[in-house]
């Protein structure tokens, strides 16, 4: 007991500070040394679920953050996406890791209304003066979307490409009704708006048609849609993590901090951030493949064009509204991607982080040694000797190739005609499992626990491999519509990810510190995301310094 309760300990302060790497829930910010430059284009999360709202259960949610670590207090510019990037999200419903269906975000920003316009000055005639604030005086009309008093306008396109994302043009998405899809400002503070949550709600596009889907019903697929700035849900303690796990023990070992110390700034350095989002949901029969099972894997992406040549003399379009600081040429170059949680931030060896990020998944087998031989679990045995923290001793780590490169049997391994499942970082989502009341294992409304699927395991009760990563649907407070079966927003993923790093999911004889659920000292669970699309809630206010009058 001494052994295990020591690694419960220690890794769970690695896990909590380490794993979270840059958050103990945004799994892979900043991840890699290029891609830290380019915020805008950082895939910071990545989320597929089956939704649980109320009359939703047949609907998959996906959920792309981007620009990781948002100061609410952001001004005066605040965040917007790289209008000259492309966004993706990926669907592989045929099981060779290629997609099948891409949806294709590109942005745009103009300028226009009172504030670029210019505004009267205090001198009696004066000219006209651009204003240097994006807005002029309180959003009254707070459930509008559009007002001259904003001076920056955010749109956006959606298209569809079904096969090879880059073999044919979108199909071209547009609102119910008509119209242009339109992101919402960050939440500036309470006196611009007076009640951003009704603001923002007004942005989700609900009814849109999906290109290319009929139901079996022959009624046309719809889907929702939304892109904006949303609460970052994701605490961890970022300084001492990287500073070599450097925390006190006796707080990473008590059961109780996890929820003590949530939301203790001195603890959860993300607790005032924001992130940028792109969400989706889309019917579950549109998503999946006829005669290829109900298992589907999907990821992120953002690309940027080869070539960016700077203008040395930015100035406002008159024809497009918008600052014309570049131009860009050449093919399109992926520079960001996310499939599972934390594999680039804590499994990829530094000198590959960002050639991982270029790669497409089905060429990940080149990365199989990353899972085989776990590095982080070497770290944290070094760092708090053996006899504290032992390292799994298995020569192949089937446990976390299942997790993070194949899918695991009897849960989500994709149905494929190749003799062995194709190796790639997808996040994979069984949409037959569907969260509606029917069975324990299979909650409905808000999920009960924030492990996941993490406890449909035997764990310390297997004796083989195999047995290990086989589940058990009626094991106890096990949820199989959560991590590592898809991702909800509430699943603790630092926690499942470093439990599992330590060998959870192979014979105890092969991990000495195997059978323990470790945690980060910080709590993440359902609780914390709302019950509705988009699920993450509303982001913080620009007003950081509540109290001054």
């Amino acid at each position: 007991m001494r052994v295990r309760t020591a690694v419960a300990a220690l890794v769970a302060g690695a896990v909590s500070l380490g794993v979270s790497g840059e958050q103990a829930r945004a799994s892979s910010h900043k991840e890699a040394p290029f891609i830290a430059s380019l915020p805008k284009v950082d895939s910071a999360d990545f989320y597929m679920f089956d939704s649980y709202e109320t009359g939703q259960t047949k609907y998959v949610t996906i959920l792309a953050n981007y620009g990781p670590l948002q100061d609410p207090f952001g001004g005066p510019n605040y965040f917007t996406f790289d209008p000259q990037a492309l966004y993706e999200i990926h669907i592989d419903n045929t099981g060779d890791a290629v997609e099948d269906i891409t949806f294709q975000f590109r942005f745009s920003n103009s300028y226009s209304g009172e504030a670029i316009t210019g505004l009267a000055t205090a001198q009696p005639g004066g000219p006209m003066t651009p204003s240097p604030l994006i807005q002029q005086s309180p959003y009254v009309g707070a459930t509008e979307v559009d007002d001259k008093r904003l001076s920056r306008r955010e749109t956006y396109s959606l298209g569809v490409v079904r096969g090879p994302r880059r073999g044919s043009d979108p199909v071209a998405v547009t609102p119910a009704g008509g119209g242009t899809f339109v992101k919402p400002m960050d939440n500036l503070g309470p006196k611009t708006f007076v009640d951003y949550a009704a603001y923002a709600k007004k942005h989700i596009y609900k009814g849109v048609d999906m290109p290319g889907c009929k139901l079996a019903d022959m009624s046309q697929g719809k889907m929702n849609v939304f892109v904006g700035q949303r609460l970052e849900g994701f605490p961890v303690n970022l300084g001492l993590v990287f500073d070599l796990i450097n925390v006190k023990l006796g707080t990473i070992i008590d059961p109780m901090a996890r929820a003590a110390l949530n939301g203790n700034p001195d603890f959860d350095n993300t607790v005032n951030k924001n992130i940028t989002t792109i969400a989706l949901e889309v019917p579950a029969e549109c998503l999946v493949a006829t005669g290829k099972g109900p298992v589907i894997g999907g990821w992120t992406s953002a690309s940027l064009r080869q070539v960016r040549v700077l203008n040395p003399n930015p100035t406002l379009d008159t024809n497009t509204k918008d600052f014309k600081v570049s131009r860009e040429g050449g093919a399109w170059v992926q520079v960001s991607r996310l499939g599972n949680p934390l594999v680039n931030e804590l499994v990829i060896g530094l000198n590959d982080k960002d050639r991982w990020n270029t790669t497409e998944p089905k060429d990940d087998s080149q990365y199989d040694n990353y899972m085989n031989n776990s590095v982080l679990a070497a770290l944290i045995e070094g760092l708090f000797g053996k006899a504290n923290a032992p390292a799994p001793t298995s020569a192949k780590r089937a446990d976390l190739l299942a997790i993070f490169h194949t899918g695991i049997p009897g849960v989500n391994l994709q149905q494929t005609t190749a003799a062995m499942p194709v190796h790639a970082d997808l996040l994979r989502l069984n949409t037959s499992l569907v969260p509606d009341g029917s069975q324990p294992y299979l909650p409905a409304g808000r999920p009960k626990v924030d492990l996941g699927a993490a406890l449909c395991f035997p764990h310390a009760k297997c004796t083989t491999a195999e047995a290990c990563v086989t589940p058990d649907l009626m094991a106890e407070n096990c949820e199989a519509t959560g991590f590592p079966n898809g991702r909800r927003p509430g699943d603790d993923v630092v926690d499942i990810a470093l439990t599992a790093e330590l060998g959870y999911f192979i014979p105890p004889a092969e991990a000495m510190a195997g059978g323990i659920v470790l945690h980060d000292a910080v709590n993440r669970d359902h609780e914390q995301f709302d019950t509705e699309f988009p699920y993450l809630r509303a982001p913080r206010a620009g007003d950081q310094q509540t109290g001054v009058q």
